[in-house]
């Protein structure tokens, strides 16, 4: 799926992911290919963004951003919001972060 990430600065990150797993107001939870349309807000907490191996990942002002990564999981990035609205549609997500 492709996923997208939007502040009101800049857009901060795009690119073919294979999950990514979000903070909604009601819990966490997980998109994957094919999810069914959705449109959720979401609450202070991490992005949990499972990159697809190989893709031509699109990060602006990583440094600044809030984007973290961990050894264990070199595949794996973490980006902090402080809430914001999910949209994810024919295998596009758009998260809109503050």
């Amino acid at each position: 799926m492709y996923l997208e990430i939007v502040t009101p600065e800049a857009v901060v990150f795009r690119a073919q992911v294979d999950a990514v797993k979000v903070p909604g107001h009601d819990g966490e939870f997980q998109m994957l290919n094919n999810h069914a349309p959705i449109v959720s807000t979401l609450t202070e907490g991490e992005v949990k963004i499972n990159l697809t191996a190989g893709s031509n990942n699109e990060i602006k002002r990583k440094d600044q951003a809030g984007f973290r990564t961990e050894s264990s999981e070199p595949n794996v990035l973490y980006y902090t919001i402080k809430g914001g609205v999910l949209e994810m549609k024919d295998n596009k997500a758009i998260v809109l972060a503050d």
